[in-house]
């Protein structure tokens, strides 16, 4: 089993498809572990490898992942069933925008394309349950958000300009609490304020 992880990571990095660092990856699952979180959906599945963590690290977890791509998305399910955790991840090749869901869940666990985590964020804040999480990845950017973007490409500059938004998005929330970690390629924790007047 370890060896077919090793396998995904060392494709992940010959083919560049963005997978979660391994101090990321280590956190979420640990996240998961401490939480008890036993319901997950998962915004960007990529070639499977952050939902296959998830699904591995507790008995009693479901992940709903959607991904866009269709190569990756076939990548997925070819690595889903070499790890045999069928039963535990269902995934979707779809735009995250066209999914549509009643369902609540423990964790949204956003790591798709950067321009859009707001949208994101809008779209599937009412599939949390009350006392859920919002945790999203890659808001350093490679260590580029806050910084000097000028020499970089226009595409560069725009998802860094996005991911800026989204983090003062997050700080200026008074629905949301955020906790911002520098783990990984930064990492945030989102979560509702709870009303004491209810």
């Amino acid at each position: 089993m370890v060896h077919i992880l090793e396998e995904i990571e060392k494709y992940a990095q010959e083919e560049n498809i963005p997978i979660m660092q391994k101090e990321g990856i280590d956190f979420l699952v640990d996240y998961i572990k401490k939480n008890n979180i036993e319901t997950v959906l998962e915004i960007g599945a990529a070639i499977g490898y952050s939902a296959i963590k998830m699904a591995l690290c507790k008995e009693n977890i479901h992940i709903v992942t959607l991904e866009r791509d269709e190569k990756r998305y076939k990548e997925a399910l070819d690595n889903i069933k070499k790890l045999q955790v069928e039963e535990k991840i269902e995934i979707y090749l779809c735009d995250a925008f066209n999914f549509e869901t009643k369902q609540k869940f423990d964790l949204l666990f956003i790591d798709a394309a950067k321009a859009q985590y707001i949208p994101f964020f809008e779209k599937f804040k009412n599939n949390v349950k009350e006392k859920g999480t919002i945790l999203s990845d890659n808001l350093a950017f490679h260590g580029l958000v806050g910084t000097d973007t000028s020499s970089y490409s226009k595409n560069v500059k725009g998802i860094v300009r996005k991911l800026e938004k989204f983090i003062v998005f997050l700080k200026e929330n008074k629905e949301y609490q955020t906790t911002f970690l520098e783990i990984g390629d930064g990492i945030s924790i989102t979560k509702k304020i709870e009303n004491i007047y209810k």
